[in-house]
């Protein structure tokens, strides 16, 4: 499983070797504010002092200046105290800061470009979504499009104080490492993009370039972070748009594969016989979403929300289109499901939108080709996770870095610094934001018309946090 490199780890190499004692001192102290940090982060409810320190196993004389660290810096804030029943002083809840840092998701997709910044308690800040048909467009067109919506989001950002912690663009395509080249994003037509270089040709900062991911495995982030309260989630979650993708989870972490490829379920031979040869016996051909509206009866320029109205008003063609993708869809889960041994299946996209139409004819499927189904039946659920999910998932991605290294971003007094140090971004130290955190945000306007670079107010009822200990890509 590839994992993402400790930024702890990344600071300390460029360094000159400190003495033995000093730098195991320095590791703890970081390493204790990271966890600490995550916890609030990770909490359904604002914990207190007393409350961390016996979820973490932090000593507790420690927790006060590890919390009030975090204060000063601009990631933790404290809540009105909680009335106690025993006497003493009450309890102060701890949650995570508003509007201070942010991480930038983005995403070109097939038929639609867009952005979403998130700071650290979920809150969406900004988002801009363009619908385009993005096939077989010129990959430095695009991409010179999405950098000029990104500057006036991260305009906007830094005039309103908030300091951006990384980006992230999610693709629809295999993605050869974090900073790419993007080798093939076949509904696109895009093969061997160089999109970090364009970017930074674009005059990209070096200090924000993006981290590159599927965007599958960025929606599968956001899904996780959903489904944590009961411990770390394994599932499998399947992304329908113009493709269909996929991503395994495992204990609440992406599992990526040796190159970063994994989840290409979409390219799951499910008819070896098919006429035209086995290309045109994939999953995608046989369950993608122009599949299915073709077999329904309905024209190309036809939407997922048509398929769902044609399948409720009892279409026959459109009814026996979408069960014949579900059994298709049914038929490669089964194959991944007795391979990795995970019993959920998470369906977003278009298939979260036909769930009520497919969900039957999957779970029909796979317990009756999963081998340990009679012992562990496999569960299909819906995502929860929102529209645009890649975008949510990429901004949390972004914000691990502070998470797994907090000091970088602190001042010498141990509050917000204007300048982190070079830890804090593999790239660079680029700055977006104002010297000062802000320790505390107005009520967010309500979010524009999407198409504007909108402010968008309220936590995201999708996210349970942004903490980024145990981070995978």
């Amino acid at each position: 499983m590839r994992t993402t490199t400790d930024a702890w780890s990344q600071a300390r190499a460029g360094r000159r070797a400190a003495p033995a004692g000093v730098a195991r001192s320095e590791h703890l102290r970081e390493h204790n504010l990271s966890v600490a940090l995550g916890f609030v982060l990770d909490a359904a409810q604002p914990p207190s002092r007393a409350e961390l320190a016996a979820g973490t196993g932090l000593a507790r004389p420690s927790v006060t200046p590890i919390v009030d660290q975090l204060v000063r810096g601009g990631m933790v804030r404290e809540l009105v105290p909680r009335p106690s029943r025993r006497a003493g002083r009450p309890a102060v809840p701890l949650a995570p800061a508003l509007g201070t840092f942010a991480g930038l998701g983005m995403e070109v997709n097939v038929d639609y470009l867009g952005l979403r910044a998130i700071d650290l308690s979920g809150q969406v800040l900004l988002e801009r979504v363009e619908a385009d048909d993005l096939r077989r467009q010129d990959p430095d067109a695009v991409l010179r499009r999405l950098a000029e919506i990104a500057d006036r989001a991260l305009a906007r950002l830094r005039a309103e104080g908030v300091r951006v912690v990384g980006t992230s663009l999610a693709l629809p395509g295999l993605v050869d490492s974090d900073h790419g080249p993007l080798r093939l994003a076949p509904n696109l037509d895009w093969r061997d993009v160089d999109v970090v270089g364009a970017l930074r040709a674009r005059g990209w900062p070096d200090g924000l370039l993006p981290v590159l991911a599927n965007e599958a495995k960025l929606g599968a982030r956001a899904e996780a972070r959903v489904r944590r309260g009961d411990g770390p989630p394994s599932f499998v979650y399947v992304s329908g748009e113009i493709g269909v993708g996929g991503a395994l989870v495992l204990d609440g972490e992406i599992f990526a594969g040796r190159h970063g490829w994994s989840g290409e379920i979409g390219h799951i031979v499910v008819d070896p016989s098919a006429p035209g040869g086995t290309a045109r016996g994939t999953l995608e051909a046989r369950a993608g979403q122009e599949a299915m509206l073709r077999g329904a009866g309905l024209p190309p320029t036809a939407t997922v929300h048509d398929l769902v109205a044609a399948v409720a008003g009892g279409d026959p063609r459109a009814r026996f289109a979408v069960s014949s993708a579900a059994r298709a869809l049914g038929v490669a889960l089964a194959g991944v499901l007795n391979t990795v041994d995970v019993d959920e299946v998470v369906l977003g996209g278009t298939f979260g939108q036909l769930f009520a139409h497919v969900r039957e004819d999957i779970e029909r499927a796979l317990e009756e080709m999963v081998i340990t189904a009679p012992w562990s039946a496999p569960r299909v659920t819906h995502a929860r996770a929102g529209q645009f999910p890649a975008m949510t998932g990429g901004a949390l991605a972004a914000l691990r870095p502070l998470v797994v290294a907090p000091s970088a971003w602190f001042g010498p007094a141990g509050g917000a610094t204007a300048e982190p140090g070079p830890e804090a971004r593999p790239g660079g130290t680029a700055r977006v934001g104002q010297p000062e955190a802000v320790a505390a945000r107005r009520p967010a306007r309500p979010a524009a018309a999407r198409g504007d670079v909108a402010a968008a107010g309220g936590p995201d009822p999708s996210l349970a946090a942004a903490s980024g200990a145990a981070a995978t890509t």
